[in-house]
């Protein structure tokens, strides 16, 4: 497996860029907002996902591990494949895939092109299944914070559909205001464990 590739961005086209490391030029499929964020002929990294199949063999490239772990959430999907996810990511952020999950918000998943109405339903319930059986299975281990409220269990399942446990997130959401809205907690949340 690939973990990552870092080297000189020499090219980039509608879902795709070519990073250079050591000589070779490796074709990551991405998403917009993964390309919205490199400039041309510098040094960048990618996260990578590589995807092995009997015809093709196929390197994604992202520019955070949030959005590739998200990648490969929605991936896990019965019915919702690489380009799929690609989509999904190309139009909302993380963040957003995990509010609108928690939220069942079909209607902003359905926004991304070639994601209809039953693709969203699937993303939306199969997700929420992963999220409540890892909450039942850690249930007797983790107990929600006591002070935890305003917006923060909100955060906090958002964040198990990324497959973040509230042992995991419960820490860093108690160092932050409550009453923030609930997109943004998930994004600091996430920012805060990334440099950890």
């Amino acid at each position: 497996m690939i973990y990552s590739v870092r080297g000189k961005l020499i090219h980039t086209e509608n879902s795709a860029a070519v990073v250079e490391c050591g000589g070779v030029g490796y074709l990551c499929q991405t998403t917009m907002n993964t390309l919205k964020t490199l400039k041309l002929n510098s040094e960048v990294t990618l996260y990578t996902y590589l995807n092995v199949r009997e015809d093709a063999v196929d390197l994604f490239g992202f520019a955070t591990q949030n959005e590739l772990a998200t990648f490969k959430t929605l991936i896990s999907v019965s019915g919702v494949g690489p380009k799929a996810g690609l989509s999904v990511l190309s139009e909302l952020t993380a963040e957003q895939v995990a509010m609108a999950i928690a939220t069942d918000d079909i209607k902003t998943i359905t926004r991304a092109q070639g994601i209809g109405k039953k693709i969203a339903q699937r993303i939306i319930l199969e997700l929420k299944d992963k999220l409540a059986k890892s909450e039942q299975t850690q249930s007797g281990n983790v107990q929600m914070p006591q002070t935890a409220g305003g917006n923060v269990p909100k955060a906090i399942e958002a964040l198990g559909v990324l497959g973040y446990t509230p042992a995991d997130v419960s820490p860093v959401l108690a160092n932050f205001d409550a009453g923030l809205p609930v997109e943004q907690l998930i994004a600091m949340t996430l920012k805060q464990m990334g440099r950890n």
